[in-house]
């Protein structure tokens, strides 16, 4: 509910500071008088965008503020995802600097100006005849038919179903997408995978290869050299052992002689011993060391092998070719499981494709419960604001797709006369017809839902006599369950407020101001008569005034 408003330089306004009470609010005025503006200026607190050309002093900022109670909205969620501050009394205010930019606050944080919209669209709710196509938006007679079938909960269960339907259905198309992309590469994965795999990859083995190459390739040349050392250690009378053997046993026989000769003594016997250990060591590897052609020709394949796999994934050792054949593992492997995640996760989107169907369908049995009762009450509401002949034809059925409150298609067919078709309503209604329209629909609302303000900006205009004074019934009869503000010319409506505010124009030595004032009872029975007679108000008007007032 509004609860206060405030507005400091904007148009015509210097300085505005109201408060609104519950009931049904009326606002007067002569045409021109300004009430626009204050629309206008409850326009640019919703979110509107702002022109810089509509501040009064251009020196100066422009400051708009709104106090609303809100704990009856159910706000708390808004307020979390929002990150702000709840408070039962919240605050809203715009700014439009000198420079103009605009601001927007909530409860004193600054916010986004689709922030701001979004909560507006929760607190007021602005019709006029320009605004009233919305009646013929098929969001807003789901709106309706949802209120009267009272599926709140099977609403909220049906949209928790489908976001998490479209999660689903997303990763569906995400694995698909990746089947597709990983099959085109599958097959060349498997085969290098495979062509790694079956070459038994083992680290340091082509350091081992090598060393086996090189002997094997150089066999002759190493028993060579083999041989021509033995003959130097071994070879009889000459070979080295022998000489070494000799001058041994010579100093043997003199080591007692001196202590120094008998080091050396020693010492030639340790170098006699490591020789002839040599010369042994020697003799097994020429005796172990023989041609192998085959091997040679295996070791060489091998080598080439592995070297061409390390040119071909362009890697300098084994240890790198290993992760590069591990890499291929998972590759080939994530492509062979992902058609099981997609039957897996295919299954799981049936199955709650099944359940939504059937929320969906209880949403539907309780709507078409419901189209009867809508029908026949707006029927009733509209015979009694002059429309005797309106009729309505509400086609509902299940369709196949998923839209965001259920499964259902809703057409909402008008005729205003005995004889005519059934249309559309923005194609068959007028707009004193759809603004009646409007106001019906409205007042079941309110007996059925938690409503935002409403204003009604002259949606009565061409409406007189006793179509006016039911739809000031009517209003009255709404403001028993939320606040209704009406700016209007008929007496009957304005008669019926439960407080009456007055716009008026006051004229100063430099500028013509935009004035509001809560009127007194007196101030009323003027007004009203005004509103009545003209400006000659006559003792009639007065008293048809007061019959009005019930005074």
């Amino acid at each position: 509910m509004l609860k206060g408003l405030s507005i400091k330089n904007f148009a015509l306004i210097d300085n505005l500071q109201v408060s609104f009470d519950s009931g049904l609010i009326i606002i007067t005025g002569e045409t021109g008088a300004g009430k626009s503006l204050l629309l206008g200026a409850l326009g640019l607190l919703l979110g509107k965008r702002a022109d810089p050309t509509s501040v009064m002093d251009s020196s100066k900022k422009c400051v708009i503020e709104g106090s609303f109670s809100i704990k009856d909205y159910n706000l708390n969620t808004f307020f979390e995802e929002e990150d702000l501050d709840y408070e039962d009394q919240t605050i809203l205010r715009r700014e439009i600097l000198p420079s103009g930019k605009s601001r927007a606050f909530i409860n004193d944080t600054p916010v986004t100006l689709q922030s701001l919209s979004s909560l507006g669209d929760r607190l007021i709710d602005i019709h006029s005849q320009h605004q009233t196509l919305q009646v013929a938006s098929a969001d807003f007679q789901f709106e309706v038919l949802d209120a009267l079938s009272a599926i709140g909960r099977e609403i909220e269960s049906y949209k928790r179903g489908l976001k998490l339907l479209r999660v689903k259905e997303k990763e569906l198309s995400e694995l698909v997408n990746s089947k597709e992309a990983f099959t085109k590469e599958y097959d060349y994965n498997l085969h290098l995978f495979q062509e790694l795999e079956e070459a038994k990859l083992k680290e340091n083995e082509i350091e081992e290869l090598e060393q086996i190459f090189e002997q094997l390739n150089n066999v002759e040349e190493i028993q060579e050299k083999l041989s021509e050392s033995l003959a130097i250690l071994s070879a009889e009378e000459i070979g080295v052992l022998e000489q070494l053997n000799n001058s041994k046993t010579g100093l043997g026989k003199i080591s007692s002689f001196s202590t120094s000769i008998g080091d050396l003594s020693t010492r030639l016997q340790s170098v006699f011993i490591e020789l002839d250990d040599i010369n042994s060591s020697l003799q097994n590897e020429l005796e172990n060391l023989e041609a192998d052609p085959e091997l040679l020709q295996k070791t060489e394949q091998r080598l080439n092998l592995l070297n061409n796999l390390l040119a071909k994934h362009t890697v300098s050792n084994i240890e790198e070719l290993i992760v590069v054949r591990e890499n291929l593992r998972s590759k080939v492997a994530k492509t062979e499981s992902l058609s099981d995640d997609i039957d897996a996760l295919t299954e799981e989107v049936s199955k709650i494709k099944n359940q939504l169907d059937q929320v969906a369908l209880k949403i539907h049995e309780k709507r078409s419960s419901s189209l009867p009762k809508l029908v026949g009450e707006l029927e009733s509401i509209l015979a009694s604001l002059g429309m005797t002949n309106a009729s309505f034809k509400v086609n509902l059925n299940l369709d196949e797709s998923y839209h965001a409150n259920g499964k259902d298609k809703l057409e909402f067919l008008f005729s205003a006369n005995k004889g005519s078709g059934y249309g559309e309503l923005k194609k068959v209604a007028s707009g004193g017809e759809l603004s009646r329209i409007m106001l019906a629909i409205k007042a079941i609302l309110s007996d059925y839902a938690k409503l935002p303000t409403i204003i009604f900006d002259e949606i009565d205009t061409g409406v007189s006599g006793e179509i006016a004074q039911k739809m000031a019934d009517l209003m009255k009869k709404m403001s028993a369950n939320l606040q209704v503000i009406s700016i209007t010319h008929l007496p009957q409506i304005a008669a019926n407020g439960h407080s009456h505010f007055k716009v008026y124009k006051e004229d100063n030595e430099n500028q013509t101001l935009t004035r509001l004032k809560l009127l007194t009872t007196d101030d009323r029975v003027q007004e009203i008569a005004e509103m009545i007679g003209g400006k000659n108000i006559t003792e009639s008007a007065l008293t048809h005034a007061r019959s009005l007032l019930h005074i």
